[in-house]
């Protein structure tokens, strides 16, 4: 049995004083193939580095919401940054634009550069035929919104997706995969069977956000992509299915979401 954790940070600096060790012991526990999630340039840049020492690992490229430019002016040079990385990958590690999106939980005050920013790069998106990552919290009308003016050719992922029924129906009906992540697991999740069964398995990916939001029973620590395979086992349990069933799935999802040559 194999999984696939679409998004982890695996270049985030809480891994910088074992990322190889992490990253060995990640295979070998049968978690064989994951993302390395950018979130601005520089994170990109290490992303894209990563991956390219292991067949295994793949990345995607973007400004995060919590990470765009200060200005409207500065958005061009942030893009522009951006294009490059993905021009000059010559290994096609890239495999989508994120993590993009909205956040205006820590941010209320640039919404409009947060918004400029999205569309920015889903016309980059479009332009090198790439699915994106979408990160929103607390924006999900104006994420939405942005979506269905906007059209991503290759559609993607909703990372981590707030247990919201309206964000979900709204974004199973625009093509988009949703992602589940440790918090469907949380005691304190009173939703989460419900919008978990909303969504048809071949419709899911699950991932880690490492080395945040450890799932049950890791919670308090560290987080890193061994952990998906609790993830999985939750939808199982939701959907009445075995695990095998949601790793084999979950991972084709995966493949097909991103363009991914090569299988297990």
């Amino acid at each position: 049995m194999e999984f696939f954790d679409s998004h982890s940070h695996y270049n985030d600096e809480k891994f910088d004083e074992d990322r190889e060790e992490i990253i060995k012991q990640t295979y070998e526990n049968s978690i064989t193939k994951f993302i390395c999630a950018g979130y601005n340039i520089e994170s990109s840049k290490l992303g894209l580095e990563i991956a390219k020492k292991h067949n295994f690992i793949y990345t995607i490229s973007g400004i995060s919401p919590n990470d765009v430019p200060e200005s409207l002016e500065q958005i061009d040079s942030s893009i522009k940054q951006l294009e490059e990385l993905i021009k000059n990958d010559n290994n096609k590690k890239i495999v989508a634009i994120g993590e993009i999106g909205l956040d205006y939980y820590w941010n209320k005050e640039n919404k409009e550069i947060q918004k400029e920013t999205f569309k920015q790069q889903i016309n980059l998106a479009n332009k090198y035929n790439l699915p994106i990552v979408i990160h929103t919290r607390e924006a999900i009308c104006d994420t939405i919104e942005i979506l269905k003016q906007n059209k991503v050719n290759n559609t993607g992922v909703f990372h981590c997706c707030p247990l919201n029924r309206e964000l979900i129906k709204e974004g199973l009906s625009l093509g988009y995969y949703i992602s589940f992540a440790g918090p469907i697991t949380f005691k304190n999740s009173k939703n989460a069977e419900e919008i978990v069964k909303m969504v048809p398995l071949e419709k899911i990916l699950i991932e880690t956000d490492s080395p945040y939001l450890s799932p049950e029973p890791k919670r308090g620590t560290r987080n890193n992509c061994i952990n998906v395979k609790y993830v999985a086992e939750k939808i199982a349990n939701f959907k009445g299915l075995n695990i095998e069933e949601v790793a084999k799935t979950t991972y084709e999802n995966a493949i097909k979401v991103f363009g991914i040559q090569s299988t297990r």
